[in-house]
């Protein structure tokens, strides 16, 4: 069972979210908070959660912020973006603060269930309505010999270098095989190579390393 902690200051939403997602056998829902204060509250008395649906603009603690502050002290818990607002600034600041995914509430329950799980399993997601405006956002830019020696120090091959950016970009392991016309094994095996050369966990904190230590 994926357990999930549903945080929005809309009462509306978030019992909606709780019956509508609830409702799937694979997912149970661990609580419900009104801003990433009263979410932190709940993680500290014990809730357990592995996936948290975080509304990204509220009143006390933003989801932002709450991302922020959730990833620091509970690492391998998943944070998943729910908003009406494509707002570019505040995606790319939930995805460096730590945060798996974002999706707009409008989307369907079963889009929103199938997020849970596809970041529950350490991918990325990054809804397609938005997808373009962070790729041109988070795609390299010329970088200087500084920026590229980054990935380049920590061993990692040009191949691989490629990869990692791709990653950040929100692109599956199948999206990136196809655009390098690679089987989708072999994709596999370099992001394996690519945890163990930079010590990381799964492919979220891949993108995130990428957007702090070459994008920053």
């Amino acid at each position: 069972m994926i357990s999930v902690l549903i945080v929005d200051d809309d009462p509306f939403i978030r019992e909606s979210l709780k019956l509508l997602v609830g409702m799937d056998p694979d997912i149970e829902i661990s609580g419900v908070a009104a801003h990433g204060e009263e979410a932190l509250a709940l993680l500290e008395g014990g809730l357990t959660a592995d996936v948290i649906l975080m509304d990204i603009r509220m009143p006390v603690c933003d989801g932002v912020e709450g991302t922020r502050r959730i990833r620091e002290q509970h690492p391998g818990i998943r944070v998943l973006m729910l908003t009406t607002f494509d707002d570019d600034d505040y995606i790319v600041e939930a995805l460096r603060n730590g945060a798996s995914g974002y999706l707009l509430k409008n989307i369907p329950p079963d889009r929103i269930i199938q997020g849970i799980k596809t970041v529950y399993d350490g991918n990325m997601l990054i809804h397609p309505d938005i997808a373009r405006k962070l790729t041109g956002m988070l795609r390299p830019a010329p970088q200087s010999v500084s920026q590229s020696d980054v990935l380049g120090s920590l061993g990692l091959t040009p191949a691989e270098k490629n990869i990692v950016g791709l990653i950040a970009e929100g692109l599956s392991n199948k999206e990136i095989a196809g655009q390098l016309y690679l089987s989708e094994g072999t994709i596999k095996n370099y992001v394996t190579e690519i945890l163990g050369k930079l010590n990381l966990r799964d492919r979220t904190q891949i993108a995130i390393f990428y957007l702090k230590k070459v994008q920053a």
